[in-house]
């Protein structure tokens, strides 16, 4: 149950108050092909009148000092307090920025990633179900009073609902909110597009005709065999992604250069062994940095190379090391810069500027082998919205399709499961996929960009998962863009050589729904079953 608070109510129209972003800098001059990170905006409107629902337990509000206190007891605890924009501050808007000053202490490390302290905006746009969850940099421990700042790209979408959610999740520990510093107004988000008029060309292909789209898996993060290789071939896969990554939830991890540059030439080993039996089958491998430098920081996920140069140098210095391995080896489709970056605030080293620089290192050792890019927002189809092409010939541009996630990642990290595929009531279809998909679609058109789907899946107990998977595979027939499915012999809820009711109970399978669309993807033919 939640208390509602009226906290001096104003229409829209009469929030005049400036409230100034304190711990702001200019913004530096990017350099002529960058994109440039935009800077705190200096004065946001102050966001005045709002209507606070609090949580029945551990919130209070105190004038406009909103207090967030969990006993260590309580731990892990929830105690978020909720007010929604009004519709006349988001309409149209490409995105939304708020700051608020704040100060905690005692903070627990929250019992999911992506719990913690909660200066959040949840939007949602109600016609094609799309919604987002952007929320500020987590902190742990003690902090003084400082001002968060929250943005968010809508990503195309055009939200019916904003609402801002402050507080705890899964957590511990003591948070106040000064609501009379909190401030918000419509912005361009994170990014501003630059390159727009730029398109891509690749070299011709081979005989002057269009090459067939190539289609395969993942493959697993431990060192693949050859037997692995001869099973994808056998069932008609044309190509697989490989994944130099460890300890991919782990924080602060990989920091130890030299021993992570030890392990990356272990990596590169097998790779080398990779590239020799898929070139002897006719299939072409996709050089996939997963896990980079640095790692990801503890309070948040994001990665440390986004702030610590050393980092950041590192991993641009590890590309340089691949392409000099990997010149001008017939097998490799392309050098995959970073696994699904996500930049969550304002940083030294952006997820943009970090590829672009490691695709100019790979460029001066291998000027031949198609670089690929990933999408802010974890590879996201949405972020395309505010994705620029790199000034740069033969680049590809990789997308990852997990929507929804309430289907997809069913009874995953705790998610509720019984969702089914497709569902005409939540109008979850083929065209709901196109409809999520349409950033990518116009970038591609726009840049003449080519399109490879890096991951895309449905967990193995989901209601329809063959179906997802159907209409996946035909939609990227349809565009004409390569795809590897996720996951071949990694996980086995992702398997389709194992099936069961849920992660507990699963079983190897030899013949399966999930298995023959996969397949028959592979072949070409997305007929029902």
């Amino acid at each position: 149950m939640k208390t509602t608070f009226l906290l001096r109510f104003f229409p829209a129209a009469a929030m005049l108050a400036g409230c100034s972003v304190r711990e702001s800098a200019p913004a530096p001059a990017p350099a002529p092909d960058s994109q440039e990170v935009q800077m705190p905006l200096g004065r946001f409107p102050k966001l005045e009148g709002l209507v606070w629902r609090l949580p029945a337990k551990y919130a209070t509000l105190d004038g406009e000092k909103l207090v967030v206190d969990i006993p260590e007891g309580a731990y892990p605890a929830d105690a978020v307090a909720e007010a929604d924009l009004p519709a006349a501050l988001f309409r149209g808007a490409e995105g939304f920025s708020m700051s608020v000053r704040a100060a905690g202490s005692g903070l627990k490390k929250p019992s999911k990633n992506w719990l913690g302290l909660k200066f959040q905006m949840h939007w949602k746009e109600h016609a094609t179900g799309r919604e987002g969850w952007p929320n500020s940099a987590n902190e742990l421990g003690d902090f003084a009073e400082k001002t968060l700042l929250d943005e968010v790209n809508f990503g195309g979408a055009r939200p019916d609902e904003v609402t801002l959610m402050l507080g705890l999740q899964g957590t511990s520990g003591r948070v106040e909110f000064d609501l009379s510093t909190l401030c918000g107004a419509p912005s361009r988000g994170l990014f501003r597009l630059v390159n727009q008029d730029w398109r891509v060309h690749y070299p011709p292909a081979a005989g002057g005709s269009a090459p067939r789209p190539l289609h395969g898996c993942m493959l697993p993060a431990r060192p693949t065999t050859e037997d692995d290789i001869e099973t994808l071939a056998s069932w008609g896969a044309t190509m697989a992604r490989f994944q130099i990554m460890r300890n991919w939830s782990a924080r602060d991890d990989n920091q130890d250069l030299a021993e992570y540059a030890a392990w990356i030439d272990s990596r590169l080993d097998n790779l080398e062994d990779v590239l020799r039996w898929a070139g002897s089958r006719g299939m072409k491998i996709v050089v996939d940095l997963h896990t980079v430098p640095g790692g990801k920081r503890a309070k948040d996920g994001q990665m440390n190379m986004f702030e610590d140069d050393r980092f950041a140098d590192a991993f641009v210095d590890t590309w340089r090391r691949i392409a000099a391995r990997f010149k001008g080896n017939p097998a490799v489709y392309g050098y995959d810069l970073v696994n699904e970056p996500h930049q969550k605030e304002r940083v030294k080293n952006d997820y943009w500027t970090l590829q672009r620089r490691a695709a100019e290192a790979v460029r001066e050792i291998d000027p031949d082998t198609p670089v690929i890019v990933e999408s802010d927002g974890s590879d996201s189809p949405a972020a395309y919205a505010w994705l620029s092409p790199l000034r740069m010939d033969n680049v590809i541009y990789q997308v990852h399709v997990y929507a929804p996630m309430l289907f997809t990642h069913q009874g995953v990290h705790g998610r509720a499961t019984g969702e089914k595929w497709p569902d005409p009531a939540r109008k979850w279809d083929k065209e709901f996929l196109r409809e999520t998909l349409r950033p990518v679609i116009e970038f591609s058109r726009r840049h003449g960009a080519k399109i490879y789907v890096g991951e895309f899946s449905a967990i193995a107990w989901a209601e329809g998962a063959e179906n997802y998977l159907r209409d996946c595979i035909e939609l990227f027939g349809e565009y004409g863009w390569d795809w590897t499915y996720h996951a071949f012999r990694e996980w086995k809820g992702w398997s389709v050589e194992h099936e069961g009711p849920d992660a507990k109970h699963m079983v190897p399978s030899s013949d399966n729904p999930r298995k023959r669309a996969l397949l028959r993807g592979f072949a070409g033919d997305v007929s029902a079953p």
